[in-house]
């Protein structure tokens, strides 16, 4: 009796030993610094994560540029150092030209997945990268050109942009060239000190996050309309994500197709608050018109799809049917 009791213990105790499913535990950096906007958005993403997924999968976020250096990201993740980035497409354009196209289409995330385009992007990153995309997170919104100085009009309603040096990223640099801008590629941690030296007289980036590195001390004029649109990705390494359970990639992918959603509409807001904001605090805005302001929205068009098409035109006519 005793025998079979034990027995009936053991198979109990074995019964909860196979049942029982460890926690996943994904390690996740960002593109910026913690105080940033665009970081503080990609926390509430993780938050929302491990509380559906609580017992089930979990997001440890280990920091910002200060542990993977932003221009390491897509290397980073590819290789497997890192499982999951908050970081936008440039931070693959070597890798994954393509992704450019989340810039260059003011489709919105919702949209692409409703038409196949985001599925059919996955698949190139997945390919060419290792990495799974799991959002298009903070979109709707553009990217500003910053001045130190007024900036001097044309007679067709533009900026004179050959009087600006001009900090870049690669996702723009071409299309700052194309407009006669002389360009500098800079990482965001040293935009504030060329400003303060002089060695460059303006800047580009969204209105989310830009006073959070200090910038406006020395820009004062803001230069609308905006280009491009936001293209803040979350991503996962392939190999960490197939390793998942059912259970976790579902979770990842409810949280995902609903923060893409709120995320959407708390970046327009949040956007139009810091705009007000660093208007109050002095900045001008100075308005292209006619068709200079024409020609400007244009040519950000042309530079994306010229520069995706010469890296690798394989895709392109596919990508212009999802991404219009």
């Amino acid at each position: 009796m005793r025998f079979l009791k034990a027995l009936a213990l053991a198979s109990l105790l074995s019964g909860v030993v196979v049942s029982a499913k460890a926690e996943d535990v994904i390690n996740a950096v960002h593109f910026t610094p913690a105080q940033n906007g665009y970081a503080q958005s990609f926390l509430k993403f993780v938050k929302l994560v491990n509380e559906k997924g609580k017992g089930v999968v979990r997001i440890d976020v280990r920091g910002g540029p200060e542990v993977i250096p932003y221009p390491q990201l897509g290397t980073a993740q590819k290789s497997g150092l890192i499982d999951m980035l908050n970081a936008p497409a440039g931070a693959y354009l070597e890798m994954v030209p393509e992704g450019e196209v989340f810039s260059a289409s003011t489709i919105k995330p919702w949209d692409a997945r409703a038409n196949g385009g985001w599925d059919f992007v996955n698949g190139i990153y997945e390919k060419k990268g290792n990495a799974h995309l799991l959002a298009h997170i903070d979109a709707g919104t553009g990217f500003h050109m910053f001045t130190v100085n007024k900036p001097e009009m044309t007679e067709d309603g533009a900026i004179d942009f050959t009087k600006l040096k001009i900090r870049a990223s690669p996702l723009y640099r071409q299309f700052f060239e194309a407009l006669g801008a002389s360009v500098i590629v800079q990482n965001a941690t040293d935009v504030y000190t060329s400003l303060e030296r002089g060695v460059i007289n303006a800047n580009a980036y969204p209105v989310m996050g830009y006073a959070s590195f200090g910038w406006d001390k020395f820009t004062k004029y803001r230069i609308d309309p905006s280009f491009f649109q936001v293209d803040v990705l979350v991503s996962m390494n392939k190999k960490k994500w197939d390793s998942l359970s059912d259970e976790s990639k579902k979770i990842l992918n409810e949280v995902s197709v609903e923060y893409e959603k709120q995320s959407y509409e708390a970046n327009l807001k949040e956007t139009d608050r810091l705009a007000k904001e660093m208007i109050d605090n002095g900045q001008q805005v100075v308005e292209m018109t006619g068709e200079g302001r024409d020609k400007f929205l244009a040519t950000a068009a042309k530079a994306s799809w010229d520069r995706m098409t010469e890296r690798d035109p394989t895709n392109i006519e596919t990508l212009h049917k999802y991404f219009p």
